[in-house]
């Protein structure tokens, strides 16, 4: 025998381990987040697959950000991408081709004043890449900030059509790339497009010239009434009219199918259903998908939905309190949360922290938020994060009776899992393979313009080295 036998003093850990039974825990996955997103969004039954947004009718529809694309360092425009501009929406293909052509590529150093006050305008620029400041001068001779524009905004689109002064002082804040387009050339082209540029000159006037504040702010057909103390006044007569095409979302899907074999589940079956498991992991993988989808799909996605006059850019690049105090301004309306990536709610709070202003913590669903202005920022990994180490932040209004933001689905499908998710049985193959599909139906719809905003280009990168104690 061997000596080894007689020299253990009790039978050894990794034979006794043989016998006994181990502990196992459910299947576990690092791609599962708390999706708070998903829970807080207010979520709207849609029958029929479409849910169509009816608003009073708009005069002057917002702007959108025109989409590019940057390759070997030219920028690369598609003529259908200056639709985006309300003024060129029912151009012909052939116009915005011509345009496409004429347009030339600038760069310009930080600091250079490319749009002078007063100056005559004679050229439109768009912003391929940097930021630039807009701001006049008040009667006191101080500057008066107006806005500062970023990646996709233009200026100067007045000096396409009529022959008038600048109404305000751009400044590059960066170094600048920019797409430039000159009034003559334009107008050349507008020679051949009687229709566009009748449209073109009518959205200019509307835009600039029309005196009411109502119609100018929201851009929609004004609804008339008397306000008057005397009993002799008229009643003023009035209409309340719709858009004619109004807009439609309808669902988006997500399909998988789950295969399982029946040997598995006949033998491998406890402690842990795998059935269910398997499931559970794939349903967490269809809800991380959606949410991705509601924030970045570029046909419905919070991001993408935005409208131009909804956007910001940071003043400095890190997200500071002035930055989300302008934000709120735009989305003043009872906003109620701030979504942000992780590490941009870290960079904010560095900013606080620097400042001496630490924001508030607040809780819901049993964990911390901070807040800012009573505003709670909700952490999001599906804002992403640019190789430039920049990303977004957005801010919203939610609920129907608040005309804000909703998200869609529609329940009562047949083998639903969960509201908006089904899983039906497929059969069993030759091989004794089990299959389940799995359906999610979803969208997510802005009802008004005002209920979203996005602060862009928010660097997330910075840090501050603080004197340290002796």
């Amino acid at each position: 025998m061997s000596d080894s036998i007689f020299n253990s003093h009790s039978v050894k850990t990794i034979s006794a381990r043989n016998l006994a039974t181990i502990s196992k825990s459910r299947p576990q996955m690092d791609g599962i987040t708390p999706r708070w997103f998903l829970k807080i969004l207010p979520w709207v039954n849609v029958q029929g697959g479409t849910y169509r947004v009816n608003r009073q009718k708009t005069l002057i529809p917002n702007d959108q950000i025109i989409q590019f694309h940057i390759e070997n360092g030219e920028v690369k425009l598609l003529p259908q991408n200056l639709r985006a501009l309300s003024m060129l929406k029912d151009a012909s293909d052939d116009l915005l081709e011509s345009m496409t052509r004429q347009f030339k590529s600038e760069s310009v150093d930080a600091g250079e004043l490319l749009i002078n006050e007063g100056d005559p305008g004679d050229k439109f620029y768009i912003i391929a890449e940097g930021k630039v400041e807009i701001f006049t001068t008040n009667k006191n001779g101080k500057k008066v900030h107006i806005d500062i524009k970023g990646q996709g905004d233009y200026v100067g689109e007045i000096a396409l059509i009529e022959n008038s002064t600048r109404r305000a002082t751009v400044k590059t804040m960066s170094k600048c790339k920019f797409l430039t387009l000159e009034q003559e050339e334009f107008l050349g082209l507008l020679e051949k497009d009687q229709g566009v540029k009748t449209k073109f000159t009518e959205s200019i006037k509307q835009r600039y010239e029309i005196k009411d504040r109502l119609m100018k702010e929201f851009g929609e057909s004004l609804i008339d009434v008397t306000a008057s103390h005397s009993e002799d006044a008229d009643i003023t007569d009035t209409i309340i009219d719709y858009d004619e095409y109004p807009k439609e979302y309808p669902l988006s899907i997500i399909q998988g199918s789950v295969k399982i074999h029946n040997r598995v589940l006949d033998l491998y079956n406890n402690p842990h259903n795998q059935y269910l498991e398997q499931i559970r992991l794939a349903v967490e993988t269809f809800k991380e998908c959606q949410e991705f989808n509601l924030i970045n799909n570029p046909d419905f996605g919070l991001l993408h939905s935005a409208p131009r006059s909804m956007r910001i850019q940071t003043r400095s690049g890190a997200p500071t309190p002035d930055d989300m105090d302008e934000l709120i301004s735009r989305v003043w309306k009872k906003p109620c949360f701030f979504l942000a990536h992780p590490r941009a709610i870290a960079a904010f709070e560095r900013e606080c922290t620097w400042r001496g202003v630490p924001p508030v913590t607040t809780e819901f669903f049993g964990s911390p938020f901070i807040c800012w202005r009573g505003i709670p920022i909700i952490p999001c990994d599906k804002l992403k994060i640019s190789e430039n180490h920049t990303t977004n932040i957005i801010l919203m209004r939610v609920g129907e009776t608040e005309q804000g933001v909703v998200g869609l689905h529609q329940t009562g499908l047949e083998g639903e899992h969960l509201p908006g998710l089904s899983i039906r049985f497929m059969g069993i193959d030759k091989k004794g393979i089990s299959n389940y599909l799995m359906t999610l139906y979803y969208s997510v719809a802005v009802l008004t313009d005002d209920a979203l905003g996005v602060l862009e280009n928010v660097e997330v990168s910075n840090y501050y080295e603080y004197p340290t104690r002796k």
